[in-house]
């Protein structure tokens, strides 16, 4: 008797308090607090975000006006022509600097597949005075197409042989080079023998994406991102427990004015044993609030390892003042990354992948995620006549 009577002078006050309504709430709340979902705080950084496998498309070593079609390292969807442009990192050996123009048709199937892919054009890369790029000096890794219809392509550049990296301002017609982006001078190598600062060889600018739609011909200014494959010389660290950290920039690109706003660290999954490289191949804005898909590969004695990342932004700490990332680094919050897809968990055999971008739209409207391999030319060096080593064109259904 005494509780029921505890509970109804309780009542009485929480109505004098409260009101009816006020008072139903607080009940309602409190019998159903119980049920609520815990949302952990590391979810509510990521989108829900999954990544289906739908179809490969193998395109054979092949001749293109002169070219050699191979290396292709970059991916970029004009979306209003529909058109694919795709980047081949020949150093000058098969061809010049290039990049191809690529038409898809995909079947309305279930699951969607492709139907046809057509290389249409090659357009050499050519510099400011509009002549072609020397032979090994220029290394083309990372492509893509900006929201005044330009293209932006970085270069690993060659530090052997003193070729500095950079990202560079293209038209997308002529291949001509517009302007460069100021990159701060420790990426840049102090000596191409023995350097002790700035991009590891053949390890340098890989990744590159743009936000805003592509060849939509706006000049409202747009963001800019691109990142190293591995870490820095100085940012080296040859412990394998610890994971190596690659370099983040963001760029505000305007109509009159280039601006670096941020760099962050972005911290690469431990190196497999027996891998001859390891390392961030490519990036893809996927919207505005800082979210990003990330590509890693390595390749090895285990063969080739390649994952699906979404990147988190929000709240990585700016590395740009911060000399060597080589030590402990436990003071800076790193970008945050979360697994979307592991290919060794798909029934496909990748290959080398080092280029993605959004494509067009599935018949049932979601969207398509497009990824290339890069075939390092291995079926001419190695004089191959069996059409086996090819290139893959891989089509994903992304649900955002």
């Amino acid at each position: 008797m005494g509780e029921k009577v505890l509970m109804t002078e309780w009542m009485g006050q929480m109505l004098q308090r409260f009101g009816r309504r006020s008072l139903l709430l607080l009940l309602v709340l409190e019998l159903t607090s119980c049920a609520i979902p815990q949302i952990k705080a590391e979810d509510r950084l990521f989108l829900p975000l999954t990544a289906e496998l739908l179809d490969v498309y193998t395109l054979p070593s092949q001749e293109f006006e002169g070219t050699t079609v191979g290396g292709l390292s970059a991916l970029a969807y004009d979306r209003p022509r529909d058109r694919l442009y795709t980047l081949s990192d020949d150093r000058g050996q098969f061809g010049p600097a290039r990049f191809y123009t690529l038409a898809i048709s995909l079947k309305r199937s279930d699951p969607p597949k492709f139907d046809t892919v057509t290389i249409t054009a090659v357009t050499p890369l050519l510099d400011a005075e509009g002549n072609p790029y020397p032979q090994g000096s220029i290394d083309p890794e990372g492509i893509a197409l900006s929201p005044r219809d330009t293209l932006f392509i970085a270069s690993e550049g060659d530090v052997r042989q003193g070729a500095p990296p950079f990202i560079g301002e293209f038209d997308r017609e002529s291949g001509r080079a517009i302007a460069t982006l100021p990159l701060p001078a420790r990426y840049l190598p102090d000596d191409p023998d023995s350097p002790t600062q700035g991009v590891q060889n053949n390890l340098s600018l890989e990744a590159l994406t743009v936000t805003g739609s592509g060849g939509t011909g706006m000049i409202e200014p747009f963001r800019l991102f691109a990142a190293t494959e591995s870490a820095l010389v100085q940012d080296y660290n040859d412990d394998p427990s610890q994971p190596l950290n690659s370099r983040f920039l963001h760029y505000l690109i305007g109509d009159d004015q280039t601006t670096l706003i941020a760099e962050h660290r972005y911290p690469l999954d431990l190196e497999p044993s027996g891998a001859v490289a390891n390392g961030l191949t490519d990036l893809l804005a996927i919207a505005p609030a800082g979210h990003f898909l990330a590509l890693e590969r390595a390749f090895g004695l285990r063969g080739l390892q390649v994952k699906l990342y979404q990147l988190a932004t929000g709240g990585a700490t700016d590395t740009s003042t911060i000399p060597s990332l080589s030590g402990d680094v436990s003071g800076s919050s790193p970008i945050r990354k979360q697994l979307v897809l592991d290919f060794a968990e798909t029934p496909l055999a990748v290959e080398n992948l080092e280029g993605m971008t959004l494509g067009p739209r599935l018949p049932d409207g979601s969207q398509s995620l497009l990824l290339v391999s890069d075939n390092n030319f291995e079926g001419v060096r190695a004089a191959s006549q069996d059409g086996t080593r090819a290139t893959q064109l891989i089509l994903l259904r992304l649900q955002m």
